[in-house]
């Protein structure tokens, strides 16, 4: 009768099913508006520079004017992605005339990087070089923007967004900025036209 305490044993540890485990991340879609729609006006109206940046151009002006600022609250990303739309609904693309940096901020207000993202020649920032994010173009489609790269996957961030113009016109339709879960085949746009 030994083997009756192993058997059961046996039986137990055979039909015991694994441990699911569950995908970290949050399920929750999140739209935060990043800039408000600002409508077209000549660079030379726009008093206002961001003089800490210089565009790699000898054809214009190399110190861009600001035309729109935008900061979104505290945010995490918990396993999903984050993207640019021209709507709340996430159902829209958006314009930008001619581009926008967008800063990654840390709690303590440190610089984690930069990103532009619009028709741009080169963008400066002191030595650092800011790579461009998706395709030169002035009009985006809805979610083309991934931002979910340059981010970081753990811990708090706000982004800040300066839409800035050094030649012609000035303008940026709405811009939202959209975290929700992707599957794994929409996970990641590379940095493009570094």
């Amino acid at each position: 009768m030994r083997w009756r305490p192993l058997l059961v044993l046996l039986v137990v540890t055979s039909t015991a099913c694994p441990k699911r485990i569950e995908p970290a991340g949050s399920t929750e879609t999140v739209a935060i508006q990043l800039l408000v729609d600002t409508p077209e006006r000549e660079t030379t109206q726009i008093l206002e520079r961001r003089t800490d940046v210089e565009i790699d151009t000898t054809e214009y002006d190399r110190t861009p004017h600001l035309v729109a600022r935008g900061e979104t609250p505290r945010l995490t990303l918990e396993g999903r992605a984050a993207r640019l739309y021209g709507n709340q609904a996430a159902t829209e693309g958006f314009t930008v005339d001619n581009l926008i940096l967008i800063e990654v901020i840390a709690d303590d207000g440190k610089v984690l990087g930069r990103v532009s993202v619009g028709f741009t020649d080169g963008v400066i920032i002191g030595a650092e070089h800011v790579d461009n994010l998706g395709r030169r173009a002035f009009n985006f489609e809805a979610g083309e923007v991934n931002l979910t790269p340059v981010l970081p996957e753990s811990g708090a961030f706000k982004l800040r967004a300066s839409v800035l113009d050094y030649h012609g016109v000035g303008k940026v339709s709405d811009v939202f900025v959209v975290l929700r879960p992707e599957g794994p085949d929409h996970s990641g746009d590379e940095l493009r036209g570094q």
